[in-house]
């Protein structure tokens, strides 16, 4: 008898045959629908693609007609590390919920944002954050009474004259 979590792993290589890297999905459980181009996956779900990952309860990912990714939407608990190694950075943390589209390489990032850029002390807090890896345009919003927060470090040129 099949583990639920190969199952998942064989569905995730049959419903992306045609990426360029592999697309590995390990969750407790999913349902898929070829004709609409959906496919659910519930329960401890883990993505990988090359050194990317996402961590969620929840992940929907909508194909088109080829069975190419369009879109992910990631909920509940969602963790990531995101190696956007071709603009120098890499980025990791957490939100309520994400969406990727792999087309545009534009992560949208919401609900209790925390977006931290490492090898440095660039952090982004908010509730919608939304990055695109092709352009390196990012932008973020806050909610009502709530701003968005920014950190970052500056050199200090007088201490340097010194």
């Amino acid at each position: 008898m099949f583990n639920i979590k190969k199952i998942a792993v064989i569905i995730s290589i049959c419903v992306f045959p045609l990426c360029a890297e592999q697309v590995k999905i390990i969750a407790e459980s999913f349902n898929g629908n070829e004709k609409k181009g959906l496919t659910v996956f519930n329960g401890n779900v883990k993505i990988k693609k090359g050194n990317d990952e996402l961590n969620a309860s929840k992940v929907t990912v909508y194909t088109d007609k080829q069975r190419n990714p369009t879109k992910y939407v990631a909920e509940g608990n969602v963790s990531f590390y995101i190696d956007l190694s071709e603009n120098n950075a890499s980025y990791k943390g957490d939100a309520g919920k994400v969406v990727y589209f792999p087309n545009k390489q534009e992560y949208q990032f919401y609900i209790n944002v925390h977006l931290y850029q490492i090898g440095t002390n660039r952090k982004i807090f908010g509730e919608e954050v939304i990055l695109n890896a092709i352009d390196g345009n990012a932008k973020a919003l806050g909610k009502e009474k709530v701003p968005v927060i920014m950190i970052f470090n500056i050199e200090d040129k007088k201490k340097e004259e010194k």
